[in-house]
């Protein structure tokens, strides 16, 4: 039990999508946004932990098109997230961001997001802690990976959060928010490479 809570733990806290954009919402909007968002990402990634327990997801990503698909919009959507934390506040968008991401945005990002699959299936897949009752360990699974998740998203969108509050002049702010969106469309360029 001990093993599955560290893993949990060490999969969920390394930069993805999903803590990067949690933090880089943070960063360009603040605290109270942040945390609608990172509601979103929590109900989304619990939709994904059901499609991957479910079997759907193994069932949908065995088909190369739906596959290549959901890459092409996962990559698609990060760049629309890191485009709009970049210009947060900022007069040199093509549209000025003036509206924070919500739940809604954070929702829709977990189901096209490869890493919550692939550490979703790792979890629930991977470790065999009561064997003669599935339904009772996929229960306490749940519970385990919510209970970590919640913290370590809630913490990267406090990090996000006291940049932004630090009320830094405007230049600084850009670059805050210039850095979190280059941290994703690092995640995304990796994601990319990982793909070819």
């Amino acid at each position: 039990m001990i093993a599955f809570a560290a893993a949990v733990f060490f999969l969920i806290i390394t930069p993805g999508p999903g803590v990067l954009s949690a933090a880089g919402v943070g960063a360009a909007y603040g605290m109270q946004p942040g945390l609608r968002y990172v509601l979103g990402l929590f109900i989304g990634n619990n939709l994904v932990i059901l499609a991957v327990v479910s079997g759907l997801a193994a069932l949908v990503l065995a088909d190369p098109v739906i596959r290549t698909a959901l890459f092409v919009l996962s990559t698609a959507y990060l760049l629309y997230l890191a485009l709009r934390i970049a210009f947060a506040g900022s007069k040199l968008a093509f549209q000025p961001a003036t509206s924070e991401p919500g739940v809604l945005a954070g929702i829709l990002l977990q189901p096209i997001n490869p890493k919550a699959y692939a550490v979703n299936t790792a979890l629930f897949s991977g470790f065999s802690i009561f064997p003669d009752a599935l339904v009772a360990e996929a229960l306490w699974k749940l519970f385990v990976v919510n209970a970590v998740w919640i913290p370590i998203h809630v913490l990267w969108v406090w990090f996000g959060g006291r940049l932004k509050a630090l009320n830094l002049p405007p230049a600084r702010q850009r670059t805050v928010n210039y850095a979190m969106a280059a941290s994703m469309l690092l995640v995304v360029g990796l994601a990319v490479l990982s793909a070819f």
